[in-house]
């Protein structure tokens, strides 16, 4: 039985998740709730829950103060923490370069039997919590180009610096990633995930199965169906409904 705790200034959404976890699940048990910043880190450091559902806004601050609290207090949190939020567009991009898992209100009976599932898996794991580490970074900083991305897979939390990344591949529904001075890292997401990161960090999608770092590519080679060369000596093919744009894209670059 895993032991979790609720978090959220609304009894109604308090009783609604407790209802859709007994509904959904037969391995969660909520020993504990609270509905403010400090009876939310009182909770945790009495009760010790193996997981926290915690609401982004309280009537006394945000969950973010209560991982701070909790961080200035022990060092960190030993919970897996599961934030619960409406459509904060920065806080969710937070939270997908930090490897953790949101559920948005009103919360879907899929995405939360798909979140208990990673639950289970980061449980076994023992997680390192390295990504709670650069959540409460990105938060602090208030910035919304995020310098570094935790990636989860088998083996754990990995932090890299996004600059680093040469290329991503897909397979399937797993992404590839190509990093600079590592061995590739396969993740279990799409690379329409990623792509939707990382575009804005100079990254372009060339083909159905391949992102690339704008900044490591060495060359781009017009015949053989055309393909670019990237800085790990790599070949990837270009698609020839994206062979226009990347051109345009090249061009500018150029005359900049």
């Amino acid at each position: 039985m895993i032991t979790a705790i609720l978090i959220d200034d609304d009894e109604n959404l308090r009783n609604g998740m407790k209802q859709l976890l007994s509904r959904y699940t037969s391995q969660i048990q909520i020993i504990g709730e609270a509905d403010s910043v400090e009876s939310g880190v009182e909770a945790i450091e009495k009760l010790h829950p193996q997981v926290v559902f915690l609401d982004i806004q309280l009537n006394d601050g945000t969950g973010f103060d209560i991982l701070e609290k909790i961080a200035s207090r022990n060092g960190k949190s030993t919970s897996h923490i599961v934030f619960i939020t409406a459509h904060e567009q920065y806080a969710i991009k937070a939270f997908r370069f930090s490897a953790l898992d949101f559920l948005l209100k009103p919360v879907d009976p899929d995405e939360l039997e798909i979140v208990i599932g990673k639950i289970k898996n980061i449980l076994e794991k023992n997680d390192n919590h390295a990504h709670i580490d650069l959540l409460l970074e990105n938060i602090r900083k208030k910035v919304d180009n995020f310098k570094r991305i935790a990636l989860s897979n088998s083996d754990g939390i990995h932090l890299f610096e996004v600059s680093d990344i040469i290329r991503c591949e897909s397979e399937d529904n797993y992404t590839k990633f190509f990093i600079k001075n590592n061995k590739p890292i396969l993740i279990s997401k799409t690379l329409k995930e990623y792509e939707e990161l990382l575009t804005e960090h100079g990254f372009v999608r060339v083909h159905q199965s391949h992102l690339i770092n704008l900044a490591y590519l060495k060359s781009y080679i017009k015949k053989d169906g055309g393909y670019v060369i990237m800085a790990d000596n790599s070949n990837v093919p270009i698609s020839q409904r994206k062979k226009e744009s990347l051109q345009e894209i090249l061009t500018k670059q150029l005359n900049n």
